[in-house]
Formats: C-alpha cells, sequence, structure tokens
C-alpha cells in the first residue's frame, strides 16, 4: 500500500494545470501533508490479532486517501508490553494492540472484565463487550492518557506445560508457570494451586526449554504461532480467563490530527473488530486442530467447580467496588 501511495503521490507532483498556452498563470497541485505512525504488537506477523492490526492500518490509509501511514512493528520489535504501554502513554509509540491485563495494571477497574470464570463463554463475553459496559471501559482510561479504539478477541487462556497431563486441581501444584504480567493473573495462578515466575512473553519459550519453568497460560493460536507447542505438550483446557485485548492510541496522536481523522481512526478501529473476531474463530478452531494433528496432548477439563471455587476470593479483592457490575455481568442473558 506505501509503495502504490508513494507512486500516487509522484503523478500528483507533475499535475500542472495550465489556464491557457503562451505564457498564461499555471497553477501547481500541492502534495497533501503525510503523518506517520507506529503500532507495537508482540505477536508474530502471522498471528490472527496481527493480521487484524494491519487490517486497520489499510483502512486508515484508505480512508484518509494516504493522509495517515500506520506501520505495524509485531513480533516485540518495539519491546515487551509493559515497556510499549509506559511509551504510549508517552507519546514514544502511537497506537498498540495490548492484552488488558497489561492495561489493567495502571487502570485496575478493567480487572472486572478479566475475572476468572466471569463469562459462559465467547458468545457472552462479546455480548458484555458490545454493551454500554463495554464503552465505560473503553472509556475508563481516558485519564490515563489512552484512547480506547476497540475490543480484539483473544479467545479462552488456558494452562500448559512440559511435566504431566493436568487433569485436576491438585495436578497443578508444584507446576512453575508464566502468566500475564497482571497482579491479578500471578494471584489466580497461586489460587489454583501453581507457583508463578514473571517474565517477558518472548523468554517463554526457551525458560521452558531449559526448565525454568514447566509452563504457561494462553490460546491455542498463541501457543501454536509461539511454538511453545514444541516444548511443552500437554495443552490443558480449563479456560481460566477470557481477556479482550485492547487496540488503544496515546491521546499525544490528537496534535497531530484532526478530529474529522480521529473520527476516521476510531471507525477504522471498530470495522478490524470485527475482521479480527471473524479471523479468530477460524484461526483458533484451524489452531486447534493443527496441534491435535501434531499429537499435542490437550485435555479438557468438564467439572470446573474446584476451579471456580479456589478462585472466588479474587472478586472481592479486584472488583469490590464493581460487584454490582459484576453481578449484572454474569445475570446477562444469552442472545438467542
Amino acid at each position: 500500500m506505501k509503495k502504490n501511495y508513494r507512486a500516487w503521490i509522484g503523478m500528483v507532483c507533475m499535475v500542472i494545470l495550465l489556464s491557457g498556452c503562451n505564457g498564461e498563470t499555471t497553477t501547481v497541485v500541492k502534495q497533501p501533508e503525510v503523518t506517520y505512525f507506529r503500532l507495537a504488537e508482540i505477536h508474530p506477523s502471522d498471528h490472527p490479532t496481527t493480521k487484524a492490526d494491519r487490517e486497520f492500518a489499510r483502512l486508515v490509509e484508505e480512508r484518509t486517501e494516504g493522509r495517515i501511514i500506520i506501520k505495524v512493528y509485531d513480533s516485540e520489535q518495539l519491546g515487551p508490553e509493559k515497556a510499549v504501554l509506559e511509551q504510549v502513554q508517552f507519546g514514544a509509540i502511537d497506537f498498540t494492540r495490548l492484552s488488558m491485563g497489561q492495561v489493567a495494571e495502571i487502570s485496575p477497574q478493567l480487572n472486572v472484565l478479566q475475572l476468572p470464570y466471569i463469562y459462559r463463554d465467547s458468545d457472552h463475553m462479546w455480548q458484555v463487550l458490545n454493551s454500554d459496559i463495554g464503552d465505560f471501559f473503553l472509556d475508563s482510561i481516558e485519564d490515563k492518557g489512552l484512547i480506547g479504539l476497540a475490543w480484539y478477541d483473544a479467545g479462552a487462556r488456558s494452562f500448559y506445560n512440559s511435566v504431566r497431563e493436568i487433569k485436576t486441581l491438585s495436578d497443578l501444584e508444584g507446576l512453575k508457570f508464566r502468566v500475564m504480567e497482571s497482579q491479578l493473573m500471578v494471584e489466580m495462578a497461586r489460587a489454583l494451586g501453581a507457583s508463578v515466575i514473571p517474565m517477558a512473553y518472548g523468554e517463554v519459550y526457551s525458560s521452558i526449554q531449559t526448565g525454568v519453568i514447566d509452563g504457561a497460560e494462553n490460546n491455542f493460536p498463541s501457543y501454536e504461532t509461539s511454538l511453545h507447542y514444541e516444548v511443552a505438550k500437554y495443552f490443558t483446557i480449563d479456560e481460566h480467563v477470557r481477556v479482550p485485548e485492547m487496540l488503544i492510541a496515546s491521546n499525544k496522536i490528537l496534535d497531530r490530527i484532526s478530529e474529522e481523522d480521529l473520527a476516521i481512526i476510531m471507525a477504522c478501529a471498530e470495522e478490524s473488530e470485527i475482521y479480527q473476531r471473524d479471523k479468530w474463530r477460524i484461526e483458533e478452531k484451524e489452531s486447534e486442530q493443527k496441534l491435535r494433528d501434531l499429537g499435542i496432548i490437550i485435555t479438557e477439563i468438564e467439572d470446573r467447580q474446584a476451579f471456580v471455587e479456589a478462585v472466588r476470593p479474587l472478586y472481592d479483592r479486584y472488583a469490590n467496588d464493581y460487584l454490582e457490575m459484576v453481578e449484572r455481568i454474569q445475570n446477562m442473558e444469552s442472545l438467542e
């Protein structure tokens, strides 16, 4: 897209409208000013979320007629999520896609949306996110210097490890896991009986390989595209959390664009949300099937009541000021 745009700019610069001949006045068409932004992503280029980042960038460039170009830097090129979040707040990075768990570290009310086992399934989660509750939480990060643009799907997070199959709560005891860099996730893992060793996502593969940790927790596409299945062949479908992801911008971009272009960016973000959800559903199923074909040992926890009871105290600790909203979420009826 950028190459085509540059060619267009070159043609515009060559255009001269002649009002006549024999020395009459000429008018030169002025080339439009182009604003470049950076979007940070930790996932590799073939991850469904990274593809949605690029779709967002494509839509923005198309809708602004090339006035705004967003370059996507995947695979932690601009750093791990925690560092990226800080840089977005400072305005050193313009856009990013972050796990809500990371954003909740600076905006704790977001913990409501990532409480363990708060959602029945994916449809329930999206019913919440697309309601006034979701809008409330997107707007809640404004005082942190951030603009909430859209929600992305990240599926359900489950544990995987290199040691043994996990069938019951007691099977987690003694295992060392990396979890998201979120205090809620750390306490959740400990409540379930596991040990936690904090580290950046990019260090997980080598840490499992060398025995520093026994495993981690994530969704099928991330487990596959990060190649973690090569060093941790036991995947347990316990679905302890569904953590929506956020496409966000630094409020510093407002110094460089008009209100009209901000409206375009937000509309493109909403469109990319739909794109990402559809892409996610397809690739999630494909990833699971690929992993099964590779011989990964996948175990589904059918009765999760013991897991649910183990983490229940976290509701009071992390959502005490929003318990009425928690109740509203849990009682939200499924859409027919």
